[in-house]
């Protein structure tokens, strides 16, 4: 399993299903664009408190966003 690349897929792919430039998600979450962008391309990965902040804003399980469960 490369939870890397499921959890880059799966942000990506939950921004656009909600609409969200990469600069809102930022916002909305409390990080920088940049960081949207290097969890994105799979060069970085979020720490424990933007991963509940993820799970949370997108309404997901930690589990979902890094490819563990469907």
């Amino acid at each position: 399993m490369d939870f890397k690349s499921d959890f880059k897929t799966n942000l990506k792919n939950l921004r656009q299903e909600n609409n969200l430039g990469q600069v809102e998600l930022a916002k909305k979450i409390g990080v920088s664009k940049g960081t949207i962008s290097l969890w994105e391309n799979g060069l970085r990965e979020p720490n424990m408190s933007s991963l509940i902040a993820l799970a949370i804003f997108f309404k997901v399980s930690i589990d979902y966003l890094v490819g563990l469960d469907e």
